[in-house]
């Protein structure tokens, strides 16, 4: 037994494999990496422009003043916290919220637990403080601040 496999041709069939027009392809390719290019710019653009990346350091209050030394920190203007409070200041807050507590001389149940993103208040720990801020709602704190300034008071 014999087999041989060949192709049967006949003169009128059209070719299966179609050749590309080269020229065509890569006008394609250039023209659609031209317009991917424009849309990663142009992203990239938009990010920036709407980012407050363009504007320099960040603002705090109007006048963007926040004072150091050992018996203050935090923004200047006192006017821009809602909330205002003092005691003495101790490490520790309550069930993961706050990571400093104010004693103020009513028992536990009257601490208020502080956090804060603009001050160090470990540097006012063991000293009777009055602090500004704004409340944060906690799900164990009582009362949970976010401190924008601290000032020692005695």
């Amino acid at each position: 037994m014999e087999s041989t496999l060949n192709p049967v041709s006949t003169p009128s069939a059209t070719p299966i494999v179609k050749r590309f027009d080269k020229t065509a392809s890569v006008k394609k390719n250039v023209i659609l990496g031209l317009v991917s290019l424009i849309v990663v710019v142009s992203g990239i653009g938009t990010g920036y422009l709407l980012s407050d990346a363009g504007k320099g350091t960040a603002e705090i209050g109007t006048t963007g003043e926040i004072k150091v030394n050992k018996n203050e920190a935090g923004i200047s203007d006192e006017s821009k916290f809602s909330t205002t409070t003092d005691g003495v200041l101790e490490e520790g807050g309550i069930g993961g919220e706050g990571t400093y507590h104010l004693v103020r001389g009513i028992g536990p149940s009257q601490y208020a637990y502080l956090t804060s993103s603009v001050v160090d208040l470990g540097a006012f720990v063991g000293k009777k403080v009055q602090v500004w801020g704004d409340t944060m709602s906690g799900k164990k704190a009582g009362w949970l601040i976010d401190v924008g300034k601290i000032k020692v008071i005695e």
